[in-house]
């Protein structure tokens, strides 16, 4: 047996299997990880996050579109068209004037067009707000391919504020960003070419950044973290240039401009102490971080619809009367 063991072709046999082995188990994943980032941040058609309400939505969210819809409905009479053009691409949006001269620019998360920001302008718009709600790039009507977890999204927030004071006559402007929404709109407020865009930000399920909320995506899903991420990362580097590593936790200390954080205690991707380390870290001395007891991640509004719009309408007077 022995003999057998250590005989030359054995070896090699053996050899050869573990370096087989290795490297299909290299080419797995390889291939996961880039499907991974496929499904999580590449849009391959329009027909991918357009502006049709998904059919595979919770309970909780199809009443958030329902609600959403009404409001839009009921409002249509004040609302147009609108677009610009950035980094080579058209993107689109629908702008509410109620004549006013200040808005709220509502920028969704992943996945989601301008149609789910309808139900977070309903808040402002009691409160006299005039309202922007936009497809952001690779999403609804808007051109691109990758969603790059803010930070080219931030840049094109710059561009539709330009776009609101220059043509629309808009003198106040505000953030209300939803998750990666929330990141674009920090990014665009540190930014050092465009720190004074934007006047305040509200900013709900805010991370430190994109990786962290992965890791836990894969984590309850019984995905393999180790390795694994890093190749998505390496996808993402690949094709948009920007690293998940980064966040809005490397930039939040050089906001100057009110921030307003709206977080639930239940969620699971944007965890309450990562929430409690951006707010500690932010630069602005006018910060408020408000705590919900309940709610999934995005979801605090239809939890606790009072609570949230109390919490806006408070900080709104605070800050802008």
């Amino acid at each position: 047996m022995i003999e057998i063991i250590t005989h030359p072709t054995f070896l090699w046999i053996v050899g050869s299997l573990l370096v087989f082995g290795l490297l299909f188990w290299i080419f797995v994943y390889f291939l996961a990880s880039y499907l991974v980032y496929v499904k999580t941040l590449k849009r391959e058609s329009k027909d991918k996050w357009c502006r049709e309400v998904p059919s595979d939505l919770n309970e909780n969210s199809k009443q958030m579109y329902r609600i959403g819809s009404e409001w839009e409905s009921q409002n249509s009479q004040f609302k147009s068209d609108v677009q610009i053009s950035r980094d080579g691409l058209n993107l689109y949006g629908e702008y509410f004037d109620f004549g006013f001269d200040r808005c709220v620019m509502i920028l969704s998360g992943r996945t989601e067009g301008l149609r789910y920001g309808y139900y977070f302008a309903i808040p402002y718009h009691k409160n006299g707000w005039n309202v922007l709600v936009v497809d952001p790039r690779a999403h609804g009507h808007s051109d691109g391919v990758y969603n790059t977890v803010g930070f080219e999204e931030g840049l094109d927030d710059v561009e539709w504020i330009k776009f609101l004071r220059e043509k629309k006559g808009v003198k106040t402007v505000i953030f209300h960003g939803i998750c990666i929404g929330s990141a674009g709109g920090m990014y665009a407020l540190t930014n050092d070419a465009s720190r004074g865009c934007a006047d305040a930000i509200i900013a709900e399920g805010l991370f430190p950044n994109f990786g962290e909320s992965l890791k836990n995506h894969l984590i309850e899903r019984k995905k393999p973290v180790f390795i694994f991420f890093d190749l998505v990362d390496m996808w993402m580097k690949k094709y948009t240039g920007h690293s998940m590593k980064k966040g809005p936790i490397d930039v939040i200390d050089k906001l100057n401009k009110p921030l307003l954080m709206l977080h639930s205690k239940e969620d699971k991707y944007s965890t309450p102490e990562n929430a409690q380390r951006l707010f500690d870290k932010a630069g602005t001395p006018n910060k408020r971080l408000v705590w919900f007891e309940k709610g999934r991640h995005s979801m605090i509004r239809i939890t606790d619809t009072q609570g949230y719009d109390q919490a806006i309408e408070s900080f709104l007077k605070e800050n802008f009367g």
